[in-house]
């Protein structure tokens, strides 16, 4: 029996190895190539995923983790479907995608994180679900914030009581220089909610104190404003 052209001049062993390459190629190779994944569908998954946690689509987001997708696709401003649940809103499918895994510490391009951009929109719910999930807090907003601190701003109530359980920082000092506090007093619209906000962060240990980057203390923003009842807290508290 005539030799395979171009393996004549082999040795016996060496032309034994050559034909389990070849075997083991038609065999395998085939395989692996059927099993790679398809770009497109990919891509499509991407898409879909992000379409659907904005929207509320509990049922396409269910299909889509059963056909193998990623729960931690990113948009082009790096958001994943988790950030744009809680940015929409979207209770229900926070909740799928949570149950999936969904990374609550994920840094979108804006440095905000699902956790952080709950407590700036006052999802307390969400915040409530996402603690046992074990939040990062050194992680911070793009204004070098904590969640706490624009909640405070924004007179969620709620979410400052939940986030305060949280054993969160009272006394970080943003990037602005204020501190949760500050920023209630300076940005808050003095209001009823506000008042009771910063009832809840003096009482949670807040330093009353704690002056801005011209020197300039919650209690003397808060007479600059005119802000009676705010001004009556803090001195109450001992403020200076």
């Amino acid at each position: 029996m005539s030799e395979p052209n171009g393996t004549a001049h082999l040795p016996r062993g060496a032309r034994g190895r050559l034909v389990l390459l070849v075997l083991f190629g038609v065999l395998f190779l085939p395989n692996a190539h059927a099993q790679l994944p398809d770009a497109g569908t990919i891509e499509r998954q991407r898409r879909v995923m992000l379409d659907a946690a904005e929207r509320g689509d509990v049922s396409t987001i269910n299909r889509v983790m059963m056909a193998g997708g990623n729960v931690n696709v990113r948009d082009d401003l790096g958001r994943t479907p988790l950030h744009l649940a809680v940015a929409a809103d979207k209770i229900e499918v926070f909740k799928v995608l949570l149950s999936e895994g969904a990374d609550i510490n994920a840094v979108a391009n804006d440095l905000d994180t699902p956790w952080l951009l709950a407590g700036a929109r006052g999802r307390t719910e969400m915040l409530g679900l996402m603690i046992p999930k074990g939040p990062d807090l050194s992680k911070l907003n793009r204004y070098g914030g904590t969640a706490l601190i624009p909640a405070c701003h924004y007179g969620y109530v709620d979410t400052v009581k939940l986030l305060l359980s949280a054993k969160i920082n009272v006394d970080h000092i943003n990037s602005l220089g204020w501190t949760c506090l500050l920023e209630a007093v300076i940005l808050g619209d003095g209001g009823p909610n506000q008042q009771e906000i910063i009832r809840l962060v003096l009482k949670a240990g807040a330093n009353p104190d704690i002056a801005d980057k011209k020197g300039d203390t919650a209690l003397s923003h808060a007479r600059a404003r005119g802000l009676t009842q705010i001004i009556a807290i803090l001195e109450a508290a001992g403020a200076r």
